[in-house]
């Protein structure tokens, strides 16, 4: 695991290299109670299917990272997205990358891509949210019971050195009040760069109107819907999304391997 200081927090990342010249940098941003190694084998996979070099990062609270000193609010994913993203690309001086975000880190990179429209070769997001719905809370509140009558903390705490602090704004922040009005639409039709969405047919946090949502205000947005396939697509489906990033990476940087 290698560590890079980024707006004064030292945060842990894995730097997969590429296999050849000319290919773009893929970043993955995690879910909302993800990090590096819950990411598991998936990264390492995806660098050598597409050939790219690949980073993936803990955000700032996550796994190994240094935590952001202030309490979260509802907005910190914009937070992350216009004020921590910017600064780690910079740090790794990386440009024009392809961003892939899986839930929570879906919504990071629509939100980034709307903000920053000339940075972002294209994105890819897996089960992203931009709006909450009934489905999402009910989902979340599920979460909580498993946290609160289950070892969900004990399997969890291995891969962070504050869980209880990573479950509780992750699960506290989407069921408070101020949460129920979040809505990133207003990024999306500033997005420029190609788009590609995937969600499983079972998803157990939304419905299939968030990534439709994208489609209708991204042109061009393609969409995959998989079946058997619940809010982490990358596990319950990996050998179909492995194949569909893949085949998107070589799509947007103009090559066909």
């Amino acid at each position: 695991m290698k560590h890079i200081t980024v707006n004064g927090l030292r945060l842990e990342y894995r730097d997969y290299p590429a296999a050849g010249e000319g290919r773009p940098t893929l970043l993955l941003l995690h879910e909302g109670l993800g990090c590096v190694s819950m990411w598991r084998h998936f990264p390492e996979k995806l660098a050598a299917a597409s050939g790219c070099r690949l980073i993936v990062w803990s955000r700032a609270g996550y796994g190994g990272s240094q935590p952001w000193p202030e309490a979260r609010t509802p907005r910190y994913m914009h937070r992350e997205a216009e004020e921590a993203l910017p600064a780690l690309l910079d740090a790794l001086h990386i440009e024009r990358p392809i961003l892939i975000g899986h839930s929570d880190g879906g919504s990071i990179a629509l939100i980034f891509a709307g903000a920053f429209p000339e940075v972002p070769r294209s994105i890819a997001v897996l089960a992203p949210h931009e709006f909450v719905e009934a489905e999402t809370l009910a989902g979340i509140r599920a979460a909580r019971d498993v946290w609160a009558t289950t070892d969900m903390p004990h399997k969890l705490g291995r891969y962070h050195a504050d869980v209880q602090r990573v479950f509780s704004d992750w699960n506290d922040t989407w069921l408070s009040p101020a949460f129920r009005d979040w809505n990133i639409e207003e990024y999306l039709p500033k997005i420029r760069c190609p788009v590609l969405a995937l969600q499983g047919e079972d998803d157990e946090y939304a419905t299939m109107r968030q990534i439709e949502t994208i489609a209708e205000q991204v042109p061009g947005t393609e969409l995959r819907k998989l079946a058997q396939c619940g809010h982490s697509p990358h596990k319950d489906q990996e050998a179909a999304v492995l194949a569909a990033l893949a085949a998107f990476v070589d799509r947007v940087s103009g090559s066909c391997r």
